[in-house]
């Protein structure tokens, strides 16, 4: 019997690599209705503007866009609401006690299936400064640089 592959990329937020340094990261579920789940398996799901909250002892993530469902009708919801994110409560206070540090705040990552559930990656994360982008920048640079004469030069052995 064959098997899907345990995990499928929703969406990634490739900004929050470029914005700060990721220090620690978590697996959480989300909370979702019926209809967002198809939406989702359809990959119209976005992290770009969204962000991390930890509120009453409950971790919350805003602005997720999902599309409606476009079969859903009366049973879709807003696409921006806020959704409850679903962790243990050891995280959520690890979470907040970095968070009341100063400069580290909490991002989303990525969304996926795993196992058939939605699960979301979030990490603890400390904001870069401009020159650290360009660090980050030029080390990408290079790398690539390193790879393409690396590839050059075993075409011409």
């Amino acid at each position: 019997m064959a098997k899907e592959k345990d995990s499928k990329l929703i969406a990634q937020n490739k900004k929050a690599y470029h914005d700060y340094f990721i220090e620690e990261t978590y697996q959480a579920g989300i909370s979702l209705s019926g209809t967002e789940v198809k939406s989702m398996r359809l990959g119209k799901c976005s992290l770009k503007e969204s962000f991390i909250r930890i509120e009453n002892g409950e971790a919350l993530i805003y602005s997720m866009h999902i599309s409606p469902y476009e079969q859903g009708n009366i049973f879709n919801k807003d696409p921006l609401r806020t959704r409850r994110l679903l962790l243990h409560k050891r995280e959520i206070a690890k979470i907040a006690n970095a968070v009341s540090q100063a400069g580290y705040t909490v991002v989303p990552l990525k969304a996926y299936f795993f196992h058939g559930l939605v699960k979301i990656d979030i990490g603890v994360a400390k904001g870069k400064k401009l020159y650290d982008k360009r660090q980050t920048i030029a080390k990408k640079d290079q790398l690539r640089e390193a790879e393409k004469d690396f590839k050059i030069r075993n075409l011409t052995v």
